[in-house]
């Protein structure tokens, strides 16, 4: 095992879950974890085209999309501070996906998260 095995991809070889399944929990994961000019621009807060702008702005100076925003003033640290905690609570882990879908229950997302990790550690020795 590499130890660039995703989880899926674990999940997956221990035939737990399948293709289709990965696919069902990446697209609730890409409903759910907004980035931060996703969740401005469905609050109002920036228009696609501002949004896009800080993208353009991001891709020259490797600096993160809030601080961009803010510096150039389409933002307030306020805005800011509030978009990072809307993100963070409403984001969604792949495990946590399978587990909205019925694939795995809580404990058993536990159980191979657990089993997952030592084989990575091991790994890494």
């Amino acid at each position: 095992m590499s130890n660039t095995l995703k989880f899926g991809q674990y999940l997956l070889e221990k035939k737990i879950i399948d293709e289709l399944d990965i696919l069902k929990a990446r697209f609730i994961q890409k409903n759910n974890n907004l980035m931060i000019g996703e969740l401005a621009v469905k609050k109002g807060w920036l228009t696609q085209d501002d949004a896009n702008k800080i993208l353009i702005i991001q891709e020259d100076v490797q600096e993160k999309f809030g601080e961009i925003a803010v510096r150039e003033k389409y933002l307030s640290e306020k805005q800011l501070k509030e978009l990072l905690k809307e993100q963070q609570d409403t984001y969604i882990f792949f495990g946590e996906a399978l587990v909205q879908l019925g694939v795995l229950t809580e404990e058993q997302l536990m159980e191979n998260l657990k089993e997952f990790n030592m084989a990575k550690l091991q790994n890494e020795e």
